[in-house]
């Protein structure tokens, strides 16, 4: 019992250092995405997600998502995560727990960041983070992994499309919606690109985050007592990361005549978030038709967002994870082996899984809402336009992120407020 112990214990913390890691990925893709004058400010955001995060979720977050139940809405409230949690029935010990939910809980918030690049400021982003690391993204956890109302109804998200990557991609929106678009974005109604300054960041951080993901599914299974489903997670999620790339190139040759790079690359994550929630419970077949199909649905779903909307979210965070982690979700009830419509033509497991992606873009959308907005009427949440122009590597920290190279001057905007 010991050494299965000691195993489960290693192969935990092997997975919590690999999704760790992802937040180097996340850093990467942002930057490259955004422009080069803004490259220190994203790197701040996203290393204070996880900085900041880790205290909060520690400190209270964690008690809100796994504590023992209250009414199926949270759990009790347990600063600095004491106790043993034995109703958890964990064969790891808790600490080590603790640790794989921090690096989750941190995913989560920084997906925010990339929707909202290059015109928040910096303090007011920090108290979004503070707030969704500790209670925004545990309510939704413990509803579903903590032994909450849709865990009671049999809701399936394994690794979390819905818990992690949903919830940052209904947040991201609202927050991208209640920020603005960036200056020269949109004109007369009309969408003009704002290319990224680095490729080649963008796409490092792609194979990151890929590589990381290889912990965050196979890590969900707390163990390697069965060392056959954690092998079939991993070659499910390398599976449907790869049509999602498949998907967005081919879609992407096919309107435009050339094969998009930007797009390719975010339909391999748009195939790693869609395949998160049923990793474990579905075939390598059904691997590769939700992460094809996810594949098409962030090209679609960024023109949509970008051209009918008309809210700019630099990196389509909410594309990739907000509406592929809702499909993923979906998917769950009509590709799973055991339970799902086309295995079983019982409807049940769907409709369970659309209760919870609603009840969770409910909760997500009106609690972020609220806090953007709370925060943009005290602090304020967006930087002024002369701050915008100029960068906020310079105007907010006083640095540039590019130093030896020459970044193009841009004709400054005659306005000095949004």
């Amino acid at each position: 019992m010991d050494t299965l112990k000691s195993i489960d214990t290693m192969w935990v913390l092997v997975a919590t250092c690999l999704v760790f890691f992802m937040q180097a990925g996340f850093a990467m893709v942002e930057t490259g995405f955004t422009r080069a004058k803004n490259s220190g400010n994203i790197i701040m955001k996203n290393f204070m997600d996880f900085s900041v995060g880790s205290l909060i979720f520690w400190l209270f977050g964690f008690g809100l998502m796994f504590n023992t139940d209250i009414l199926g809405f949270v759990g009790k409230i347990n600063l600095f995560s004491n106790g043993t949690y034995e109703h958890l029935g964990l064969s790891i010990p808790i600490e080590a727990f603790i640790i794989f939910q921090t690096v989750f809980c941190a995913t989560a918030a920084t997906i925010v960041s990339g929707a909202m690049a290059e015109r928040t400021k910096f303090a007011s982003y920090l108290v979004f983070s503070f707030v969704i690391s500790a209670v925004i993204y545990p309510v939704v956890g413990h509803w579903i992994w903590g032994g909450g109302w849709l865990a009671a109804r049999g809701f399936h998200d394994f690794a979390g499309s819905t818990v992690v990557h949903s919830v940052g991609g209904w947040a991201a929106l609202v927050g991208a919606k209640v920020l603005g678009p960036r200056l020269g974005k949109y004109e007369k109604g009309r969408s003009n690109a704002i290319p990224g300054h680095s490729i080649t960041l963008g796409a490092l951080g792609v194979f990151i985050l890929w590589f990381g993901w290889f912990g965050f599914n196979p890590g969900s299974t707390l163990s390697m007592g069965n060392p056959t489903l954690v092998g079939h997670i991993f070659m499910t999620t390398n599976l449907s990361a790869a049509a999602g790339a498949v998907g967005a190139m081919a879609i992407t040759w096919i309107k435009h005549k050339k094969p998009d790079v930007g797009m390719t690359l975010n339909g391999a994550l748009a195939g790693l978030v869609g395949i998160t929630a049923g990793t474990d419970a579905v075939s390598l077949e059904a691997a590769v038709v939700i992460g094809f199909l996810s594949g098409l649905i962030v090209v679609y779903v960024t023109k949509f967002v970008d051209e009918v909307l008309l809210i700019d979210d630099p990196v389509g965070a909410f594309a990739v994870h907000g509406a592929c982690g809702v499909f993923g979700t979906l998917m769950v009830g009509v590709f799973a082996t055991e339970g799902g419509l086309l295995y079983t033509g019982d409807i049940s497991l769907l409709a369970t899984q659309v209760i919870g992606i609603s009840a969770t873009a409910f909760w997500t959308i009106s609690s972020s809402f609220v806090l953007f907005k709370v925060i943009d009427m005290t602090m304020g949440l967006r930087v002024s336009a002369r701050e915008e122009t100029l960068g906020l590597d310079l105007e907010e920290h006083g640095i540039v992120g590019y130093a030896d190279f020459e970044i193009k001057k841009e004709k400054m905007v005659n306005q000095t407020t949004i």
